[in-house]
């Protein structure tokens, strides 16, 4: 069943891959830009927590697909669900669930966002999104390109904080883990509006099968692409 607080609109739906390129309540004005443009401050882990942010990177290594339902939610009151496919390195697909006239995939080199109520399409770098974090080849937090900035553990449950380091202004994405054993169980992104948006995902299952034409896409005749 279909659940909708607000109806679930482009781009207000605030996809959470793309949340900091196209939300309106993104990146606006040079004060908030060069608010966030400082250099991020690094997170002062203790002993334990570099040992978990070490296995969580082993553990996201080892993850070469996914396949999950999932619910989406955000700080502005919007929900949607759908399912999502990924398979690393840098390929994703989103499929939303209807009213959201939504898709969302990643081919290994952009992020395609299909918009269609508008009968549009946008295509952005993936290193240009939050969660091309989680879609590279390797992830290390401990890359110079990755700023870990808070780590939480809470009902067996961490959280992870990162940011790019040399753009922070894409936004802050959190993942978020369950504990003994170890698996990806939801990620966050918030804006410099603090506004936030969270992806759960729901029944996981990791280590499918995926095809490759999942990750292929063809835009439809009578769309339009914009910049």
């Amino acid at each position: 069943m279909v659940r909708h607080r607000h109806r679930v609109r482009v781009p207000a739906i605030a996809v959470a891959l793309m949340v900091m390129t196209f939300s309106p309540v993104g990146l606006t004005g040079p004060g908030i830009v060069s608010a966030w443009a400082q250099a991020p401050q690094p997170y002062l882990m203790t002993t334990q927590e570099a040992v978990q942010l070490k296995q969580a990177a082993a553990y996201l290594n080892s993850v070469g697909t996914m396949r999950s339902r999932f619910a989406q939610t955000s700080s502005t009151g919007n929900y949607a669900e759908g399912t999502v496919y990924m398979k690393r390195p840098g390929r994703l697909r989103i499929e939303y669930d209807p009213p959201a006239d939504v898709l969302v995939v990643a081919n290994g080199s952009s992020l395609i966002y299909e918009d269609g109520e508008l009968d549009q399409v946008s295509y952005i770098g993936l290193g240009d999104t939050p969660l091309g974090i989680l879609l590279r080849e390797s992830v290390e937090f401990t890359d110079p390109a990755i700023t870990v900035i808070g780590m939480r553990e809470a009902n067996g449950l961490l959280d992870i904080d990162m940011v790019e380091t040399d753009d922070p202004g894409q936004g802050t994405l959190t993942l978020r883990f369950a504990l003994n054993p170890m698996e990806l169980r939801q990620w966050k992104v918030r804006d410099a509006q603090n506004v936030e948006v969270v992806v759960t995902l729901l029944a996981a299952r990791f280590g499918v099968d995926l095809d490759d034409d999942l990750f292929f896409y063809a835009r439809p005749p009578g769309f339009s692409q914009t910049d």
